[in-house]
């Protein structure tokens, strides 16, 4: 039976549809693997983050805060406390999870400092960016030309060539 099916697949040509190949030249953009690159690399950077936020930051503010384990302050608003905010949450209680809400702003200012010196780095490579020069001169400049070349001529003298444009 396979045998069939090939000689009959080989014989009918299957057109590939126009959305596949425009799907395929989307994928292979330059830009579009850059950005799987950049995910790739951003959850790396998140574990790395994550760590220095948990394992360095949290037990200094800790112990500023008097030894309170920083990432298990919480408020309960309605239920039971309970030891931990895990424990508190499995029973059923509202809380306010204080010390993941402050992990998470550290975690997202650590992540934009480290997004800002990239950005800086990157563009100090790329050196400075030269700006178009104007095709020709400005409203304000032949305004002023005008009134130079009138002035000239009111007092005699011949008018100035017009500006050169490149």
């Amino acid at each position: 039976m396979s045998d069939l099916a090939n000689k009959i697949g080989s014989q009918i040509p299957i057109k590939e549809p126009a959305w596949m190949k425009e799907f395929k030249a989307f994928i292979m953009r330059g830009n579009v693997i850059d950005l799987a690159v950049g995910v790739v690399i951003g959850a790396a950077f998140t574990a790395i983050v994550n760590s220095v936020v948990t394992d360095l930051i949290n037990p200094i503010i800790g112990i500023l805060m008097g030894g309170i384990d920083f990432s298990n302050l919480f408020l309960v608003l309605f239920g039971e406390r309970r030891a931990s905010l895990e424990a508190t949450r499995q029973g059923g209680a509202s809380v306010l999870a204080i010390g993941a809400f402050l992990n998470a702003v550290i975690k997202f200012l650590i992540v934009g400092f480290a997004v800002f010196w990239l950005v800086k780095i990157i563009n100090r490579l790329h050196g400075p960016k030269e700006a178009p020069k104007p095709a020709g001169p400005t409203p304000t400049e032949a305004l002023l030309a005008e009134i130079r070349d009138e002035l000239r001529a009111q007092r005699g003298g011949a008018p100035a060539p017009a500006p050169k444009t490149e």
